[in-house]
């Protein structure tokens, strides 16, 4: 990057409270930075591995339940209202890894904001897998945002 460039931040997001609040500070900070603000939301299903659920609406429709990738692309759309006004990159990956789809991210990027876990299974630990992966392994400063104590 050269001086010229605009300051960019990379932003994992995947609509856990946490990310949120790494959304919440991103946008500040790109607003702050007057930066360019990527999001990166990533879904990992295989192809047939997912088929969709039959869903009856109140009004008595029938209607199919949205694939991973549309839930994941409407994620990414969600985000990118929050910043309005701002310039901002949605991007959704299909990418078994999050922290490698980040990473990835991470190489054309000034600083990565990631919160300090996602949906996983472990809801006692203060850092997750994906948030521990990018935090060692990104080219550029990498913040780590942990839920306010209530």
């Amino acid at each position: 990057m050269t001086n010229s460039d605009p300051f960019v931040i990379v932003v994992g997001f995947d609509g856990s409270k946490q990310s949120r609040g790494a959304l919440e500070w991103a946008v500040d900070e790109a607003r702050y930075r007057d930066a360019e603000l990527r999001i990166v939301t990533v879904w990992s299903k295989a192809p047939m591995s997912w088929y969709p659920a039959m869903l009856e609406t109140a009004a008595g429709e029938v209607v199919a339940e949205a694939s991973p990738e549309q839930q994941a692309e409407a994620l990414g759309a969600e985000a990118a209202r929050s910043a309005e006004g701002l310039n901002v990159v949605t991007r959704t990956v299909h990418n078994d890894s999050a922290a490698s789809a980040i990473l990835d991210a991470a190489r054309e990027a000034n600083l990565v904001v990631v919160g300090s876990r996602g949906h996983g299974g472990f809801a006692g630990l203060h850092i997750g897998s994906v948030s521990s992966q990018v935090a060692g392994h990104s080219p550029c400063p990498v913040l780590v945002v942990r839920p306010i104590p209530s």
